[in-house]
């Protein structure tokens, strides 16, 4: 990873070869204009549009096959994470980068493992944020800097599209499968993420309950032959 205009970016994108189609998926119209107003004067971008729901913007997103999508999580009719399944599914070369002002690791993660490229909090300066969109266009990929290591850890372990019931567990979930997995006490497990361990023990046992099966053990093996975990 590398600092790229103050938010962390992956390496991987090339110049933008040709004009592409913006939009912009956001409930509110001051976001959506200002945003518009701004890429309107990038040399990148051939036309933006506008969404203001996840029916609009799945509609529209596959209509004019728009190439890169700033899509807000919290909309309307819905979740901005669903949506983006929805279209990167019809269209899987879009770009998506998510554009929020929701800071959760569980979030970020379910974003990035719908296919999202990107994940941005709304607060970041506007320059940077058409940066993170031109970066995205030309297939990098855009974390900015409050995204937290376990989100990290637990993509880098986890397929991106876990198989059931493992796409039923939370990111702090995986990430106690995965060291429980690794022989790690409840006691270690707890240091690790820094929290007591009764929440720990509190966690296993939902976790226990949504994989349906009765201890650390049967867990483990059940991640390993999913290939959660190696």
């Amino acid at each position: 990873m590398i600092p790229v205009s103050g938010a962390w970016s992956f390496q991987g994108g090339t110049p933008v070869d040709e004009p592409k189609r913006v939009l912009i998926v956001d409930d509110h119209p001051v976001v959506r204009r200002g945003l518009k107003v701004m890429l309107e004067d990038e040399p990148w971008v051939s036309e933006v549009a506008e969404a203001a729901s996840v029916e609009e913007a799945v509609r529209e997103a596959i209509t004019c096959r728009s190439d890169v999508i700033a899509m807000d999580v919290v909309l309307p009719d819905g979740d901005g994470v669903d949506a983006t399944r929805r279209i990167l599914e019809a269209c899987p070369d879009t770009a998506v980068l998510m554009l929020t002002m929701a800071d959760d690791d569980d979030i970020v993660a379910k974003a990035l493992n719908a296919g999202a490229r990107g994940f941005l909090l709304k607060d970041t300066d506007p320059d940077m944020v058409i940066d993170a969109l031109r970066t995205v266009a030309s297939g990098g990929v855009v974390l900015g800097p409050r995204v937290g290591p376990t989100v990290l850890t637990a993509l880098r372990r986890a397929p991106a599209v876990l198989p059931p019931p493992f796409d039923q567990l939370t990111t702090r979930e995986l990430e106690i499968v995965n060291r429980l997995a690794m022989g790690d006490t409840n006691a270690q497990i707890a240091r690790h993420l820094n929290v007591s361990e009764k929440t720990v023990r509190n966690q296993m046992s939902a976790v226990f309950n949504k994989l349906n099966v009765s201890d650390r053990v049967q867990a483990a093996l059940l991640a390993r032959d999913a290939g959660i975990v190696r």
